[in-house]
């Protein structure tokens, strides 16, 4: 009885919260850990972590090749020592700031699986539900802003968000940049809103005098984070129209580009952890159309998030990450490439990574990676940035240990400067 009343009141307070205020909870308040330093070890304060959903062709952007698996997109020069294809322009006059990774190998070749693990670094099961690098950031270093979340995802919902931590740890959904936090409309939250919250709460209370829970404490901090971010003047930072039209069209006007300006600026204000997703990337058929289509906003925000973060300031202290869930298969007869995990690109900027540089590759038909790098080394090389302890356990309600990026897991330290 008493789990099935718990299970109810969760569900309920969920759905308030969601159609309240578009997110599950907030995070915490909890003292920050001082970080250390070296080989860069904790020179990341902040993460941008960029999803291009659907599996990006490594030979089409970040690794051309030439004879049969060369795609429609020739092969062109960068501000460093190596190229891109002609469909990242933009990414090619900033590539003496970035840090690319050739050699991305994987398992899984299946969508949500891939993106899953991805994103969390672990096998998706059943029996448990794995942690983001946000979450795992927010244990280890607490919370980043007295009154703004530690993590947010844009353009997507916080699916893989808190795993088996807090509920308060998860990141607050925004799934338009262009209208940010949804139903608010005063700086301090609609009349509305109010009236939900105080009813929410006072339902809250029966179970949490009755039911001393974690969950349920959980859910309760939802109420006082929730009503002190609306009444902080840091909800501006959820407000992409308080940029100039000039910054705005930078990015790109779509919804990746505004994801990419709003990811910068929730960064400048005080959250830690960041996700933004594209879609689109699944291209079985009519690559070259399909390329000409989606890797114009995609080279566009990317080149500008970087551009506007070393402009600022911020680059060296925030690590950007693009990633995808796997490549595209080498094979290319004119029309789309298959799903191909074997080998892959991923990019990193700023947060101590070296400029410029290419760790790993793959053979001559982009087939076989050198030097390879999992998803959970891949995790490792982030977690190690931003100063988390990478083989401190954290057991779980069930008894089991988990490290990030999981027990085999180990940073590329080649890609530090």
């Amino acid at each position: 009885m008493m789990k099935a009343l718990h299970y109810s009141r969760r569900q309920f307070v969920e759905q308030c919260a969601l159609g309240a205020f578009g997110l599950t909870v907030l995070p915490n308040l909890k003292a920050s850990n001082s970080l250390a330093a070296g080989n860069g070890f904790g020179k990341a304060k902040r993460i941008i972590f960029l999803q291009v959903r659907g599996g990006m062709s490594h030979i089409d952007t970040f690794d051309p090749k030439s004879g049969k698996t060369q795609g429609p997109g020739r092969a062109i020069k960068t501000k460093a020592d190596f190229q891109v294809t002609e469909y990242l322009p933009n990414t090619a006059k900033i590539a003496d700031k970035i840090c690319l990774i050739r050699s991305m190998t994987a398992k899984i070749g299946v969508h949500g699986p891939a993106q899953y693990f991805m994103r969390t670094a672990f096998a998706q099961r059943n029996t448990v539900k794995h942690p983001n690098l946000g979450a795992w950031s927010q244990h280890y270093l607490g919370a980043s802003h007295e009154t703004l979340p530690s993590s947010a995802c844009i353009n997507t919902s916080p699916k893989e968000g808190n795993g088996f931590f807090p509920t308060a740890y998860s990141p607050i959904p925004i799934l338009d940049p262009n209208t940010g936090l949804r139903n608010i409309a005063t700086q301090g939250g609609s009349d509305a809103l109010g009236k939900k919250l105080k009813l929410s709460e006072k339902l809250s209370s029966f179970f949490s005098a009755r039911y001393q829970d974690e969950n349920v404490k959980s859910y309760r901090e939802f109420y006082d984070n929730t009503l002190r971010l609306l009444k902080s003047k840091d909800l501006d930072s959820f407000d992409i129209s308080k940029e100039d039209k000039a910054t705005r069209e930078k990015y790109g006007l779509n919804k990746f580009g505004q994801g990419c300006l709003l990811a910068r600026r929730l960064v400048e204000t005080g959250v830690r952890f960041v996700e933004v997703a594209t879609d689109g990337w699944d291209m079985h058929n009519n690559l070259e159309s399909e390329m000409e289509d989606l890797s114009p906003p995609l080279d566009q925000a990317f080149a500008a998030l970087i551009s506007d973060l070393d402009d600022r300031g911020l680059l060296d202290e925030t690590l950007v990450v693009l990633a995808t869930e796997f490549g595209r298969k080498p094979q290319y007869s004119g029309n789309g490439r298959g799903h191909y995990p074997i080998c892959y690109s991923s990019v990193l900027a700023g947060g101590g990574v070296k400029k410029g540089y290419v760790h790993g590759s793959s053979d001559q038909d982009g087939a076989l990676p050198s030097d390879p790098v999992t998803v959970p080394d891949f995790h490792a090389t982030i977690g190690w940035a931003a100063g988390l302890p990478l083989k401190e356990k954290f057991q779980t309600s069930s008894g089991r240990p988990f490290v990030i990026g999981g027990d085999k897991a180990k940073p590329v330290m080649d890609v530090f400067a």
